[in-house]
């Protein structure tokens, strides 16, 4: 039992500290205040919202009662009385202290609270005020129902409706007040999701960590599924996290309204209450524990079905090509079991504990008539405070139990949290590692120079190029060839930066002065207009120039099929191969870079077709580095660097390279 719950209380602490390093940087910067730190301006927040209240209740009493002084007598008596004696006796001077506190805590983080963060601050602010007004009215219709009650016990016809009117004033005050409290937590929700949602995209594009990662390794459960960690997850987070801190809120203010009625009632029921809710909560928290992982687990296995869909759809005509209709089902299928049989395992836990936690409500319910049976029979108490003391310990166990009550959408909460926290820990250590541990210290020049460079592909021990000494130069031309697997591409990746040497060095253009176009060339989700632009801004070019180039690159029934360059389509299912190599030369003409980097970018092209942009290439002041099989292609460049696998290359000018004998 000890193990168990040590183990519990670990765990515990280790969702809390995820928890506050995806939580507090919204309201607190990590590197500018500890944990510690944040959980007291939290409490400084309520510190402040109670004195707020205070302060503005005692003002707005004492102009009621010399506007009309006969109100607070007849109907507010007891909110007056209430407030006299609060500041008659030391519990004003708390109450003053802990405003003071809370006020002078934020005022000394004014500097770690920039940058709109203030502005997250005032929102919660408002809306815990709000919570406590509604609690407020809460613990007052305790007290109206006890009136009530008693009116009707009494049969006192005159304060019975004049009690109910009350009541009916209660409500008019309330509804507004908690609506308002839901439109400024759903407004704080959705500003807290965009600025987490474009920290996470801040850092998933940073030092290449999008294409560091795999998402589609399914045992790296850290980074699986990118795009639903990034809108589901920090959508679900968000939303979450303010139910869940907005309840613990409501929670603590309606246990400190309404334990003071409930201690004044009956000492032996309240006892009674803290003994049963840490027993119960106990229990459903070591249950719940299982919830956790399978929840996490159910988040998985959902997104890892969604994306076998969506790879089905995005790829639904080379499924065509090959009738691979049943490999695809079967894998869909499988996929699709694995979410049936968690889910199944996730029933059978919910049933569980739904019904543990529905035998304690039910259970709770006998307790005030039980206890208070006694002191009613014996006439220590009337029927109105026997009535209110059920209010009372009802508005308690709810508050204690609120935790209890939640715990399925809690087991929910934490998996979305191991799953976000985790993702946003991948790609944070991803990128830093990136920046890190570049071998290349990128040397800036007009030129790319290769000196003694060994490469070695992800996760092996082996070279695939071993010492390289390359330079290429203005208008240089260097083709690269190789039999399949010898290392080619990876070359390219090495040039672009995408990869690293184990040593040596390379110097190479800054970034804009190096285009690289694969084979299959990137289609953006975007305009015609976009396509050819990219990744320079839409801005700096004409119509003119975009309809010259297409032209160009002939492509001249594009022209014809969207006259209109700013019509968006699916251009990768629109476009053949072919038709998107040559949108990536009319993009490469564009753009204009100092270098070009080729990875079999016309494999889709007619040898005719070929020779027409390599043309157009060599009328420009660029140099190029292509890789490619063609033997006409030799024609186009100056220099043959040839990979023979194992590592091994050499260099020779075109005119010495024999492509039959390679």
């Amino acid at each position: 039992m000890t193990n168990t719950i040590n183990s519990t209380q670990k765990g515990f602490n280790i969702h809390l500290a995820k928890l506050r390093r995806l939580a507090q940087p919204f309201f607190l910067p990590l590197d500018q205040g500890n944990g510690w730190q944040f959980i007291w301006l939290l409490i400084s927040l309520l510190f402040c919202v109670g004195g707020l209240v205070l302060f503005s209740l005692t003002a707005l009493i004492e102009l009621i009662a010399k506007i009309q002084p006969i109100l607070t007598e007849k109907y507010f008596g007891g909110i007056v009385n209430t407030i006299e004696s609060i500041w008659s006796s030391w519990w004003g001077w708390l109450f003053s202290g802990l405003f003071l506190i809370g006020s002078t805590s934020f005022f000394g983080f004014r500097q770690q609270l920039r940058s709109k963060r203030w502005i997250h601050w005032v929102l919660l602010g408002i809306i815990v005020l709000m919570l406590l007004a509604v609690n407020g009215i809460n613990a007052g219709i305790g007290f109206i129902a006890r009136d009530l009650t008693n009116a009707l016990v009494n049969q006192q016809e005159d304060n019975f409706y004049r009690i109910l009117g009350i009541y009916a004033c209660c409500f008019v005050v309330a509804l507004p007040i908690r609506v308002s409290q839901i439109f400024f937590t759903y407004k704080l929700g959705i500003i807290w999701r965009e600025w987490l949602s474009k920290s996470l995209i801040s850092d998933y594009m940073s030092n290449k960590a999008y294409y560091i990662l795999n998402p589609n390794d399914e045992q790296e459960t850290d980074v699986d599924n990118p795009d639903q960690r990034i809108t589901d997850d920090t959508r679900a987070f968000t939303g979450q996290s303010l139910t869940f801190t907005l309840g613990i809120f409501d929670a603590l203010l309606t246990f400190s309204l309404n334990i003071i009625i409930l201690w004044s009632i009956s000492t032996t029921l309240t006892w009674s209450l803290f003994g049963y809710a840490t027993f119960a909560t106990s229990i459903l928290l070591i249950a719940g524990k299982n919830l956790v992982r399978i929840d996490f687990d159910q988040l998985r296995y959902e997104a890892d079905f969604r994306y076998g869909l969506v790879h089905i759809r995005d790829n639904a005509e080379s499924i065509a090509f090959y009738s691979g209709e049943e490999p695809e089902k079967v894998e869909t299928k499988r996929r699709l079991q694995t979410v049936v049989e968690n889910f199944n395992l996730l029933i059978i836990w919910r049933v569980i504990i739904d019904v543990m936690r529905r035998s304690i409500n039910y259970a709770g319910n006998f307790f005030p008539y039980l206890i208070m049976a006694i002191p009613y029979f014996a006439g220590d108490i009337d029927y109105g405070r026997f009535i209110q003391a059920s209010f009372a310990f009802s508005m308690v166990e709810g508050s204690l139990f609120f935790v209890v009550n939640q715990i399925e959408e809690l087991a929910k909460f934490t998996a979305g949290i191991s799953r976000l926290e985790g993702f946003q820990s991948k790609i944070e250590q991803v990128s830093q590692t990136a920046e890190n541990n570049k071998v290349i210290k990128p040397n800036y020049t007009n030129y790319i120079l290769i000196k003694n460079a060994n490469l070695f592909p992800p996760g092996s021990k082996e070279p695939i190029i071993r010492n390289l000494n390359v330079s290429i130069g203005k208008n240089d031309r260097l083709l690269v060839v190789g039999p399949s697997g010898c290392g080619k591409t990876s070359l390219l990746r090495m040039i672009s930066g995408l990869w690293q040497p184990e040593n040596g060095s390379i110097e190479r253009p800054e970034t804009g002065d190096l285009l690289f176009i694969p084979q299959k060339p990137y289609m953006l989700l975007g305009s015609l207009r976009e396509q050819l632009c990219y990744p320079t801004e839409e801005e700096k070019f004409s119509d003119e120039q975009l309809n010259s180039v297409l032209a160009e690159v002939k492509l001249q029934s594009l022209i014809e099929r969207y006259p209109d360059l700013d019509v968006k389509q699916d251009w990768p299912r629109i476009l053949s191969l072919g038709e998107q190599q040559r949108l990536a030369f009319g993009r490469l003409l564009l753009n204009a870079p100092r270098f070009a980097v080729l990875d079999e970018a016309t494999s889709a092209l007619d040898v005719k077709t070929e020779e027409h942009l390599y043309e157009l290439l060599q009328k420009r002041d660029l140099a190029v580095i292509s890789v490619g099989h063609r033997p006409t292609l030799i024609e186009f460049h100056q220099n043959v660097l040839e990979l023979v696998g194992d590592g091994g290359w050499r260099l020779l000018p075109t005119t010495s390279y024999d492509f039959d004998r390679s």
